[in-house]
């Protein structure tokens, strides 16, 4: 009987920096196979493959130890961050944790790709991104279509700033809507961006 294995995204959370402890990877390496291939991704996520009968006693004992994981596949990513280096409060972390829970694993039509830094500074590189947020002392900034590689590469268009954490959740649910409803299949966020047109998006959210 072939063995059939599921992908899972796994971190350790949005914290000061991307960080794993030892009792976390001792747990990790309960669910994997011995010649497993574990993949470092560029969004601060390890790939693995659990074993289909395993995966939900795995994301227990994962959640038990403070791992976060993520379905693999067109949802939207974990929120990219910075490090938090001038402090949880003063840069936002609960902001960012509170974002991420909302909209990490969501499907869309596409992989999509957020990020957030706690500063002007943009350590997360969030206007390199499809969705980035910027905190700028006690409000944020949203941009959008962002995309950091190749001949395409270019900064996110700013859609508000001055926001609050409410405004920014709602504001980032309803382009997550827009894109579900008006994308085509496979089209990457950037592109949708530029063909669905930035203008219109900001209509559709009544700016």
């Amino acid at each position: 009987m072939i063995k059939k294995y599921i992908p899972l995204a796994v971190n350790g959370g949005i914290g000061f920096g991307s960080k794993l402890k030892p009792k976390q990877l001792a747990v990790l390496g309960e669910y994997l196979d011995e010649d497993s291939e574990i993949e470092l991704t560029t969004l601060q996520q390890l790939i693995v493959q659990i074993p289909e009968e395993k995966i939900e006693e795995a994301k227990r004992r994962f959640e038990e130890v403070g791992l976060s994981h993520y379905p693999v596949g067109k949802f939207v990513k974990n929120l990219r961050t910075c490090n938090f280096c001038k402090g949880e409060i003063e840069e936002g972390m609960p902001v960012a944790k509170e974002l991420n829970k909302r909209i990490a694993g969501q499907e869309v039509p596409f992989t999509l790709r957020p990020a957030y830094t706690g500063c002007p500074i943009g350590c997360g590189e969030p206007l390199m991104n499809d969705i980035g947020v910027m905190k700028d002392h006690d409000e944020y900034e949203l941009y959008i279509g962002g995309h950091p590689k190749g001949r395409e590469a270019r900064a996110g268009q700013l859609v508000r700033k001055n926001l609050n954490p409410e405004e920014l959740y709602q504001l980032v649910d309803q382009i997550l809507d827009i894109y579900r409803e008006n994308g085509k299949k496979r089209e990457k966020f950037y592109r949708f961006v530029d063909r669905f047109g930035f203008e219109q998006i900001k209509a559709a959210l009544n700016l």
